[in-house]
Formats: C-alpha cells, structure tokens, sequence
C-alpha cells in the first residue's frame, strides 16, 4: 500500500515538540503515477483512510466522494472516460494527494506462467525489440511473486512509461500483444503482468472456492495432508546433510580427475508455493482484482498438463471465479494452446500434452473466450520457445475481432463434424476464417485413424472443400475415429491461408492417460 503523505511535525522555537500524526488517505500500487484507466467503464477508485472519513475522488470534470467502512475502506466508481490523456487524479481525504500522467485506454491483464512472464529481453530479436519500445501511451505494471492463503490488499510496485529501459523485463506475450493493440487502434494501453513462473491454474483460485466444490476434493485432500505434515526446517536439515556429502562427492571427483556430481537442489516449500490452491489468488491476483479492465491474455497449462481430464473443469472454473469476483461481467478471456515440446514419435501414441490442449479447447465453450493455437511455434528442447511475436498476434486478432469489431480473421480452424463412407472419414471444420491449406508440402500430414481395435495408425488425407478433409489408410478398412496433432510434439501442417494452425482434435472420446489423475 502506498503512503500519500507521511505526517505532520511541528516545531516551537527551540523546543522539540512531538509530531502530531494522523491518518492519511492511502492507495494500493495499482493506482499510481503513469496509470491507465479503462475507457468508456465505470472504474473503480479504492484505498484506506481513517474510519468514518470522507473522501472525495475528482478527475476532469468528475467527483465523487464516498466514507470509510469500520476498517477504514472507501471506494468510488468513476463515470466512463474517452480515451485520451494525461489527467490527474485527485484525492481529498486526511490529506489531499494527487496521481499525476493518467492516461485512459485499453487494460489488459496478462497472466499464467513462466510462457507469459518470459521478459522480452530473452524473446526473439530482443536488442531491436528494446530499441524500438518508444511508446509512451503504453503503460506497463508488474506484480511481483507473492504467495498467500489471505487476500492480500496490496503488492511493491508501480506503473512505468514503455520504454527501451522498462520493457526489457517485462511479459513478451503481454508487450506485444499491447504494442498490436496500441498501434492499431490508436489509444492508450496499460498491461498487467501478473504471471509466476511453473504455477498450477488451482493457485490462482481463491481457496474457498474448492471447498464448496466436490469435484476437487481429493486434490483439496492431498493438500491438506501436506499441509498438516510438511515441515520446511526438517527438509532445510536433512538438505544439509545431504549437501555436505555432495561437497565430499566433489572433492573426491576432482581429486581422482572425473566430472563431478550435479548439486542437490535445495528443496521448496510448497506451502509457500505456486501449486497450492488459493495461494497465487492471494497473494499475487487479489490487490488488483476489481481494477477496470478490458479483459484477459493467459499462457499457462503446462504444470497442469499431468491432470489433463481434471483441467477441463479447473480451467473454466478458474475463468468463472475471476470474472465473479471482478464484478465486471464475462470481460473477455484469451489463452494460448500449449506449443509442441518434446521428442518427435514415430508412432501415434497417448499424449498428455494432447489431452490438455483438448481441455484448453473444450472451454471455448465459456463465452467471450478464445485461444490461440501455436502447434506450429514451439521448440522440442525448450519449454520456453523465443517466438512470442507470433503467439502475441494470434492473442491480439482475437482481441481486435471479437472486442474491436475488426473485420480479421481470428482463431483457428476448429473440427465440427464428420462422416464415414467407404472406408473415408469426412471431417468438416468451422472457423476457417478463409479456407483450409497445408504448409511446406501439398498433403494434409499429422492425421492418424482407428477402426474398431482402437489402434491407430498414420494416415492419408486431402482437402477436399475450403473446409473439408477427407482422411483415410488402407490399413483401416472400417475407421472409427480420427485424430489430427495428437502428440507432445505433433508433426503437422494444417492451417488457413492466413496461417493460422488447424486446432487438434479428435472424434473419439477413448478414455485418455490423464482420466483418473486428480490430485
């Protein structure tokens, strides 16, 4: 929380008299200066002053004034903004305060995990990306990693203007995506990253809400019992121990001429961690939560990706709880689909990669929600492909379609149906957005197919219509069902003409690896 005014002293003379101190209005991080409002909405303006105090919020040719609660909270709700800028934002409670350069825009939030913090000073080309961010209508806001089973009221940080010095830290994903929208529709835009590196969609929502929710309730048990046993001093001791006999490993290495042993990891604390349910809602969402937004880019999946089935109600459940405790409506809410990663197989197998870009997909079925698929953009050694200009664009022609009425394409082709005639599998697509092509070669490839035996093999196919693909094998005189890019790391090449990746799919609805994973 950011003290406004610290306290009055008052000097007689010579004669030292005590400071008369009293309660100044105080305001969490997320209102400072260089802020953008979102426009055309009835933000919110919230902070802490002395109980029963009134304050008075005023902005151009707006004021509003509200009293403190028994905790001494206040809030007000602004009337809606255009774009444009900079203003001052003004606040009289116990003292008079002021947040100077707001400008008023486009807000975006920009979370998940380390694919949405990756800084775009580790991203493709990040000496001229730096070089190049002079934009001071874009405004950035980090939040930094803190773990809470409470609601935390606030966060260390403050708003900064873009620029080759500030972004070099910040979200890839989240720049660029903010850089499409600011040149595009000319407006000021303020971006949120709010991500943690390696965290599980069940930290970023709110503890109780599992409780009342039966269907994670052995995972809330698994939590609970470490909980009740996990004991962080014992681990760091035993560590210790099992460091000291690594130094003597070493010694023994180096003095016998031979590579020595890798150092033991120190161990985390996962009550401290960003797996545990609540803990990155409290610690890391709740100080901002309520801030006017237009809505949310999420790259994450990747930790869940073990508890795929699981995730196809964690993930909507997740999106539900934000947009109810926001008490902003159904703002829009994008993600990006996990990228390949991984050995490339020889043989269509199981995928748990697979099954969680399903259940990623499966929640298109939330309204004012998308996804980007980036089957074509990952890497099979890095988790962490450089590639964020394109994952951010593919974010950004959903934003500008759906929230800016844009006439673009935006999303991928997605499967809708299909028929089986003479040992062929029709399948047809929706979303085309122009019409179904393939890259590098002619043939569609990535397609595998099944008959009754459940066992599939690799497939012929040939687009037959803008949104049409006929598959089949001779291997499989009577098919079943078919799958397109169902692997870690799939070798595929369909897409729209625009290049945008057709969505994996399949038609069957065999139980998959991850079905009974729930903890």
């Amino acid at each position: 929380m950011r003290r406004l005014s610290t306290f009055v002293g008052l000097c007689l003379l010579s004669l030292a008299i005590p400071s008369v101190s009293r309660a100044d209005v105080e305001l969490p991080n997320v209102f400072t200066d260089h802020m953008v409002l979102q426009r055309n909405h009835e933000n919110p303006v919230w902070g802490w002053d002395e109980p029963g105090t009134e304050v008075t919020v005023s902005i151009a040719d707006q004021s509003h004034s509200a009293k403190t609660d028994k905790d001494g909270r206040w809030q007000v709700k602004l009337n809606p903004l255009s774009a444009g800028g900079p203003h001052t934002l003004k606040m009289t409670g116990s003292s008079e305060e002021e947040i100077k350069d707001v400008l008023v825009g486009e807000v975006w939030v920009c979370s998940g995990q380390s694919n949405m913090a990756w800084n775009v000073g580790n991203a493709n080309d990040p000496d001229l990306e730096q070089l190049t961010a002079k934009y001071p209508q874009i405004r950035l806001l980090s939040v930094p990693n803190r773990a809470s089973q409470d609601s935390e009221k606030d966060f260390n940080g403050s708003w900064a203007v873009c620029s080759p010095e500030t972004v070099k830290d910040f979200s890839a994903v989240g720049y660029f995506f903010g850089r499409q929208l600011h040149q595009t529709l000319d407006v000021p835009v303020g971006l949120i990253d709010n991500a943690w590196g390696g965290s599980a969609a069940e930290a970023w929502i709110r503890r109780d809400v599992f409780e009342q929710d039966e269907r994670f309730s052995e995972l809330l048990e698994k939590w609970e019992q470490t909980e009740a046993s996990y004991d962080h001093e014992a681990a760091m001791t035993r560590y210790k121990e099992v460091l000291t006999k690594w130094e003597e490993a070493v010694k023994k290495a180096k003095a016998e001429g031979k590579n020595p042993p890798a150092r033991p990891r120190s161990p985390r604390d996962p009550l401290t961690g960003n797996h545990r349910p609540g803990n990155l809602y409290g610690g890391c969402l709740h100080p901002i939560v309520g801030y006017g937004i237009k809505g949310a880019i999420w790259y994450q999946g990747e930790s869940n990706s073990g508890r795929a089935y699981q995730y196809r109600d964690l993930f909507p459940l997740m999106i539900q709880h934000w947009r109810n405790v926001w008490n902003q409506g159904d703002f829009s809410f994008y993600w990006v689909s996990l990228a390949d990663y991984r050995r490339e197989v020889e043989s269509p197998a199981e995928s748990s990669w697979a099954e969680l870009r399903e259940a990623q997909t499966m929640t298109l079925a939330l309204p004012n929600t998308g996804e980007a698929i980036i089957t074509d953009l990952g890497e099979a050694d890095d988790i962490h492909p450089r590639n964020k200009q394109d994952v951010a664009k593919r974010l950004a022609r959903l934003a500008l379609k759906h929230d800016y009425d844009y006439d673009i394409v935006a999303g991928s082709p997605r499967y809708e149906s299909h028929e089986i005639n003479d040992g062929k599998v029709t399948i047809t697509f929706t979303n085309v957005g122009t019409q179904l092509d393939t890259f590098d070669v002619r043939e569609p490839i990535g397609f595998t197919i099944a008959g009754e035996d459940r066992v599939f093999v690799p497939a012929e196919a040939k687009v037959v219509a803008g949104n049409k693909i006929q598959v089949w094998s001779d291997n499989v005189q009577k098919p079943v069902a078919v799958r397109y890019a169902w692997a870690d790391n799939p070798v595929c090449n369909v897409q729209n003409t625009l290049g945008q990746p057709l969505t994996p799919f399949r038609t069957d609805e065999w139980e998959g690896i991850t079905a009974q994973v729930k903890k």
